[in-house]
């Protein structure tokens, strides 16, 4: 019973947050808002998961920082093969393997790879992500296991 009241209580918050509105009408449907949202996640199962932990949701920041670095430096080498004369383009698809356990967590490592500039996960299955990679640099087996070992701590809340 806790989940859904939490839900609701973060639901709320980020609506008055973003929204900054203090008038009865807004708050009001503002409120309808975030109860039809509850519903729909309630429907869907969602907040009846047990993967992801909310005290382990606390390491989400520190990790959005480290992949919003990768993401950068994968952009300008990305930005490099893309302007030079003659580019060192190497498409491949390659196997990742995956120690994640929850689905939030194969899903977190599954979007880190897509987001991170000329790769793209294609398939997961069985703890093994197929990768399509656009250069040799951006197939490196020592980003993605680096990359492995960082969303397996922030789904486990271990260092």
């Amino acid at each position: 019973m806790a989940r859904p009241l939490i839900f609701l209580l973060v639901l709320a918050s980020l609506w008055l947050a973003l929204s900054g509105l203090f008038m009865t009408m807004p708050l009001i449907l503002g409120l309808f808002s975030c109860l039809a949202c509850l519903l729909v996640s309630y429907r869907m199962g969602l907040l009846d998961d047990r993967d992801t932990q909310i005290p382990n949701m606390i390491r989400i920041p520190a990790y959005s920082g480290w992949i919003a670095l990768e993401v950068i430096k994968a952009n300008i080498a990305i930005a490099k093969v893309i302007l030079s004369r003659r580019p060192q383009i190497a498409q491949q698809f390659i196997r990742v393997p995956s120690s994640q356990k929850s689905g939030f967590g194969k899903a977190l490592f599954a979007n880190s790879i897509t987001l991170t500039p000329g790769t793209v996960t294609v398939e997961t299955a069985n703890g093994v992500f197929l990768v399509h990679a656009l250069t040799h640099d951006a197939a490196s087996p020592e980003a993605f296991a680096a990359m492995d070992r960082l969303v397996t701590a922030t789904e486990t809340g271990q260092t």
